[in-house]
């Protein structure tokens, strides 16, 4: 329950706190003073969207803190889920600075705004007007009504599982093989179109037979082809100079050894001349057979040369048709039509499985439908009793209330179309909510709803904002009963405008516009006794109550 709530710089509200009892909260207060106000701090406190113009001070930022006891309501798994620390006391905070960035707080540890807004749902139900307008809505009502049959996961003291959130899953499961198998077959048909091509390229590519370093070598044996009577010229001429001419090399060096070795007498110099000279001679020996070995290798063949030739302007083909500059590249195109034509060729299987796999998605989704219907409608009289008996004591006794059901195709809520219909008057046949309920009569019966779905919930604290709206007299006498009795299993906050309601009340806060010099703010304060048979008795009466009026107001305070 919220034990502490500090608003900061906030519209009207310069500084406020209040600590709430832990039963049964009104708050009271003239039209503009600030009630709503504060509803939009604590709207922001759960995680609603922030917007800079609404700072008091537009120098400063604002801070809305609260500060909630979770001890007895078995949160544990839910903070575990965002990675929250949990403790016993969980402090809830928004900041919102100047330049309009917003940063939210759980126990002091920074958060998105959907991780507060998930913590904020586990700890508060904030019912406006909005919410009553919303009940006309059937995806509302089926929410209610799921609620009220035990279907979702609120339930977390009586330990049942969530049938909805069951549902939920196999039907996001079902829905995204469908998905897959819808992109499978639009790829299959994509890949059919492409297939034959891919195959075409293929086998051209296989019958090529690529080598990796082939393309090099064959540019090195063309290029030799192509020059081989220039090369076998050239060789023959260059063993001749080494070693068969009148005047070879080979001879001058064996000569020359020959004289600096009768010179090696007179000096080791000349011995280390000589053996330098034979090494040389030596040298160019090895290298006149070894041109000997290549002139006698190199021979003209066209054929050859042709053959080389083919190969290459194959290459060359194939390198332009698939922009690729090597064979390497080439290969790698080959590894990647061969990729292509097996996946085409396992889509069949891969649709198959993904069809069968759906299949039995589809089954379990109707299986689990089917669960949450039946136990939808197994409280189908009980939610009409139960809320017609409510109606009946909130002034209504001719109400009747009839849910209507229709079967619809798998939808994200199930195979249900819920619709509550109702009549206020005798005799007068139930319609949808939108065109039978006046705002007094939505008022009650959303009322009844928060009452019937509150020993359903484990929400530690449920606020209304003005749900008195259209009702009086003794009707909002036993609405604030109703209130009273909520409120022994759940922290109630209510805004109201109604004195019969606001005398309920554990603890009666009395919001006001207060006028400085510079500019008018929002306060509120915790009435004492004295006080509050003084603002009942203003609520009853006006601004000049009389003495019956205070009289009223200690009698309404006194039951």
């Amino acid at each position: 329950m919220l034990i502490d709530l500090k608003i900061k710089n906030y519209a009207l509200i310069e500084q406020l706190e209040m600590t709430p009892s832990p039963v049964l909260n009104i708050i009271t207060g003239e039209t503009g003073a600030g009630k709503s106000i504060m509803l939009g701090a604590i709207g922001l406190l759960m995680g609603n969207r922030a917007d800079s113009k609404l700072l008091f001070n537009q120098a400063q930022k604002c801070v809305i803190e609260g500060v909630f006891d979770i001890s007895s309501y078995n949160l544990q798994e839910v903070f575990a889920a965002e990675d929250l620390d949990f403790d016993n006391q969980c402090i809830l905070r928004r900041e919102i600075s100047p330049s309009g960035k917003s940063r939210a707080f759980v126990n002091d540890t920074p958060v998105t705004l959907d991780v507060i807004r998930t913590i904020g749902d586990n700890l508060m139900d904030i019912h406006s007007q909005h919410d009553t307008l919303q009940l006309g809505d059937t995806s509302y009502q089926l929410d209610i009504l799921d609620v009220y049959a035990g279907n979702t996961s609120l339930d977390i003291y009586a330990g049942n599982s969530s049938f909805l959130k069951e549902y939920h899953t196999a039907y996001r499961h079902y829905k995204k093989l469908e998905s897959d198998f819808n992109k499978l077959e639009n790829q299959l048909a994509q890949a059919q179109k492409e297939l034959d091509y891919h195959t075409f390229l293929l086998n051209e590519l296989d019958e090529a037979r690529l080598e990796a370093e082939e393309q090099e070598s064959l540019e090195a044996e063309l290029k030799q082809l192509e020059n081989a009577e220039d090369i076998k010229l050239k060789l023959s001429q260059a063993v001749q100079y080494l070693t068969e001419s009148e005047f070879n090399i080979t001879s001058a060096l064996k000569d020359t050894a020959y004289l600096i070795g009768q010179l090696a007498q007179f000096s080791g110099t000349y011995e280390e001349l000589r053996n330098r000279t034979e090494s040389c001679m030596i040298e160019l020996q090895d290298i006149a057979g070894e041109l000997e070995d290549a002139e006698r290798k190199t021979e003209a063949d066209p054929g050859r040369a042709v053959e080389v030739q083919e190969r290459l302007n194959l290459i060359y083909t194939l390198q332009r048709k698939h922009q690729a500059k090597t064979i390497a590249d080439l290969l790698a195109i080959q590894a990647e039509l061969e990729e292509k034509v097996k996946s085409v060729l396992n889509l069949d299987t891969v649709i198959l499985e993904t069809k069968k796999a759906m299949a039995a998605a589809e089954k379990d989704v109707f299986e689990k439908a089917e669960v949450l219907s039946e136990r939808r409608k197994a409280v189908f009289k009980k939610f009409e009793g139960e809320l017609y008996a409510l109606l009946a004591e909130l002034g209504m006794p001719n109400a009747r209330i009839v849910i209507q059901h229709k079967v619809t195709p798998p939808s994200a809520t199930g195979t249900d179309e819920i619709s509550i219909l109702f009549s206020a008057n005798k005799g007068a046949a139930p319609q949808s909510l939108v065109k039978a309920a006046s705002g007094g009569e939505f008022s009650r019966l959303m009322l009844s709803i928060k009452y019937m779905l509150a020993d359903k919930t484990a929400l530690p604290t449920i606020v209304f904002d003005e749900i008195d709206t259209g009702i009086s007299g003794e009707v909002a006498v036993k609405v604030g009963k109703m209130m009273q009795q909520m409120a022994q299993k759940h922290q109630i906050i209510a805004i109201s405008h109604l004195p019969q309601i606001a005398a309920q009340g554990d603890y009666h806060y009395f919001v006001y516009k207060h006028d400085r010099e510079d500019r008018t703010v929002s306060r509120i304060k915790k009435l004492s006794d004295e006080e509050r048979v003084n603002e009942i008795a203003h609520m009853i009466a006006g601004a000049n109550p009389s003495s019956n009026a205070y009289q009223s107001a200690k009698e309404l305070l006194s039951l």
